[in-house]
């Protein structure tokens, strides 16, 4: 089964049932693939890029695609975190910042940038990942953003963790960290380590799923 079809089904078993694809490299095979999502009981949009735009830039070319006035949920494609929707949306509104980021504690954080916070897990700063072997707190690639957040995003490639993020702390970007399951396929490891846990993965959503 492919990695995305695991979010689908992790949304969908916690009540999300309209989705937005950002796509770009195998757009065709991916849209092919899940079409309007009525075989997930979901409705699945897509916002084709017309060139890479980058975690950022992407989500503000997806933009006629939001409804007006309204918080929105965002992940990366290529990682799993193991989370409650419902608990994260309530702390952002909670605590009305600009977003809220899901992060993640690991045990090396290596190749990962790390994130810095204060006692009321509001991010004060982002270290670049060093290379150096250490336990850290991780952007989990998991985020509520209030829709103003459009408004900071240029148009174009635009990164959120290199332009967008460090730009704002001051707008209010607060952190809920999980301990669930984690895994990030952005390297071949992982990527295999991905197909030999994809039993834990699945069961990790909702019996539903």
């Amino acid at each position: 089964m492919p990695f995305l079809e695991l979010l689908v089904l992790q949304l969908r078993s916690q009540g999300v049932r309209r989705m937005v694809m950002c796509t770009g490299h195998l757009a065709e095979q991916i849209e092919e693939e899940f079409g309007d999502g009525h075989k997930w009981n979901v409705a699945i949009e897509y916002s084709k890029e017309p060139r890479p735009l980058g975690t950022a830039g992407a989500v503000k070319f997806a933009e006629r695609h939001l409804p007006q006035g309204s918080d929105f949920l965002v992940m990366n494609g290529d990682s799993f975190l193991e989370l409650d929707f419902r608990q994260f949306i309530r702390f952002h509104r909670e605590h009305g910042g600009l977003i809220s980021m899901a992060v993640r504690g690991v045990p090396d954080a290596a190749r990962y940038g790390t994130v810095r916070m204060d006692t009321n897990h509001r991010v004060v700063g982002f270290m670049e990942k060093t290379g150096i072997q250490a336990p850290g707190i991780i952007n989990g690639g998991v985020y509520v953003f209030n829709r103003a957040i459009l408004d900071h995003i240029p148009h174009g490639p635009a990164s959120f963790e290199k332009d967008v993020f460090p730009r704002v702390l001051e707008l209010g970007v607060y952190t809920l960290e999980q301990h669930g399951m984690f895994i990030d396929i952005g390297t071949p490891e992982d990527y295999a380590r991905a197909q030999a846990l994809s039993d834990d993965l699945y069961q990790a959503v909702s019996p539903e799923a």
